[in-house]
């Protein structure tokens, strides 16, 4: 069983995406690139958000391990997403698209404050909405965020597009290149093979709450489009049996 119809959707972009062939920090043509698969998707009436991580400028884990307090390298990471989303904001912006960037944590010099009410309003006139800085606590990851601010929201799926993967496999298919590929695949599965879509955190958020999530990759050219306009493109994960 599939998504039936999609009216509003939230995207999560992985930081790392966001660097192209780049060591680090932001590959310009990258976001004119994602600016531009957006704009032709949202021609199909579809609400869209955004949750884009930070890896490319920060990584919280490798800060831990040099001896940063957890909580504090966390918030750096926060502000690492803040400034891939006011990046993301500009490139959709001279594309002259209506975008507003909502921050969990306080900073209005440069986003509004998340207010959930208001980025349903945002959505329902038109614009996308970025979500910047993670929930606004540390522990906790921007694919949580995508999945918690889908829910919130009332998204139809959260589409989750991997770097250079284009699908759920039984193994990384980087390593091993006769992965297979599923079409489908239950969230219960995912937990019980220990396959790393997402961390178990957001995915059983997503169970939870029966949110169908579509793993798929964003730099196939139209892929975002073919899947707001219902095509089986990569792995559509749900809690239906076959």
């Amino acid at each position: 069983m599939g998504v039936q119809h999609i009216s509003r959707a939230v995207l999560k972009l992985s930081g790392e995406s966001l660097r192209g062939e780049e060591n680090q920090g932001l590959d310009w043509s990258v976001l004119d690139y994602l600016a531009k698969e957006i704009q032709i998707a949202i021609q199909h009436n579809v609400e869209i958000a955004l949750v884009i991580g930070g890896g490319n400028i920060w990584r919280g884990a490798e800060a831990e391990r040099e001896g940063m307090d957890r909580a504090t390298a966390d918030y750096a990471g926060m502000l690492a997403t803040v400034i891939n989303s006011m990046a993301m904001q500009d490139a959709l912006e001279r594309l002259g698209l209506d975008t507003r960037t909502q921050s969990a944590i306080e900073i209005k010099a440069v986003a509004e404050s998340y207010v959930r009410r208001r980025a349903i309003r945002h959505l329902e006139k038109g614009r996308i909405v970025i979500f910047a800085a993670g929930t606004g606590n540390p522990y906790m990851t921007t694919d949580t965020t995508a999945a918690l601010r889908s829910i919130e929201i009332g998204a139809d799926i959260l589409l989750m597009s991997k770097n250079k993967v284009d699908g759920v496999y039984d193994a990384d298919p980087i390593l091993k290149p006769d992965a297979t590929k599923f079409q489908e695949v239950q969230y219960i599965d995912l937990l019980n093979r220990r396959l790393e879509v997402m961390d178990s955190t957001a995915l059983s958020l997503c169970m939870e709450n029966q949110l169908p999530i579509r793993v798929f990759d964003i730099f196939t050219p139209g892929s975002l489009s073919r899947v707001l306009s219902g095509e089986k493109v990569g792995t559509l994960i749900t809690g239906d049996s076959e």
